[in-house]
């Protein structure tokens, strides 16, 4: 979801995917951490055939060293929802 408009972000995975790292992005700043700080992500997909794109998206925000990763199917039907994003950061002292 897009805060600003409180509207699905995009029609495409990689649409989706992005947003959905930003989303998580901006509640880690507001934590005091970032996306250098996270150690794992949970990713999960409604087609699993959207992997490729997805995983294009994901390689652009975390271009080196990227956090351990588990990638399964979305397991409930929600229209036009592609990707589910969830994080967990080592938030420093």
């Amino acid at each position: 979801m897009d805060p600003a408009t409180k509207q699905l972000a995009g029609d495409t995975v990689e649409e989706q995917t992005s947003r959905a790292i930003r989303n998580c992005e901006s509640v880690l700043k507001t934590a005091g951490s970032s996306l250098e700080d996270v150690v794992q992500v949970i990713v999960l997909l409604s087609d699993p055939g959207d992997f490729d794109g997805m995983n294009k998206e994901y390689a652009k925000m975390f271009p080196t060293n990227p956090p351990a990763r588990m990638v399964a199917k979305l397991g409930v039907n929600l229209p036009r929802v592609k990707v589910s994003v969830a994080m967990t950061a080592a938030i420093p002292d």
